[in-house]
């Protein structure tokens, strides 16, 4: 019997806004530069993967906002550089939707944090990329596009109108309860 092999884990927080009737979304140039791609990074044993996500949005492209807690698609992507013997890791990447707010100064430098129209970011996943890839960011894009389109976005959590709600139906069914 054979063993399993695992790859290492990422998550990458899809950034994005929407501007009129369409969307745009938030890439940052990979630590090479010669890239673009999500915001991502390692998991942190004291953050939950959403939590992580939302860390590396802030570090690297200094994005603030609201984070979905359920990642919505799962990728594959390279790190390392192809052109050194075993310089190629693949990772197995949970993106998390992200609803920007507002943005400020990513902590990371020459990380560019620029914003593309949804053509335009599937363009630029193209530039410098194994082609498929490239596919994989693309269909990330689409997925993302495909929940926003369909306002599959979960809303923000508001613990005190949850709690309201929680409260009155536990009356409701006390009265008929009775």
């Amino acid at each position: 019997m054979g063993s399993a092999r695992f790859l290492p884990l990422q998550v990458a927080a899809v950034c994005y806004r929407k501007r009129g009737a369409s969307f745009e979304f938030l890439l940052v140039n990979t630590t090479g530069g010669d890239k673009w791609t999500f915001p991502k990074g390692a998991t942190a044993r004291r953050l939950s993967h959403s939590q992580a996500a939302e860390r590396e949005a802030l570090e690297e492209a200094g994005a603030v906002g609201v984070i979905e807690p359920q990642h919505f698609h799962l990728y594959l992507q390279p790190k390392g550089d192809s052109k050194v013997r075993d310089g190629v890791q693949e990772f197995v990447v949970k993106a998390f939707m992200l609803e920007v707010t507002h943005t400020q100064p990513p902590q990371e430098p020459k990380r560019n944090p620029t914003w593309f129209s949804v053509d335009d970011a599937r363009r630029a996943f193209a530039m410098g990329r194994e082609e498929r890839h490239a596919a994989e960011l693309r269909t990330v894009i689409d997925r993302a596009v495909e929940r926003l389109s369909e306002g599959r976005i979960v809303p923000r959590y508001r613990p005190a109108l949850t709690d309201r709600i929680w409260r009155s139906l536990l009356r409701l069914l006390e009265v008929r309860h009775r």
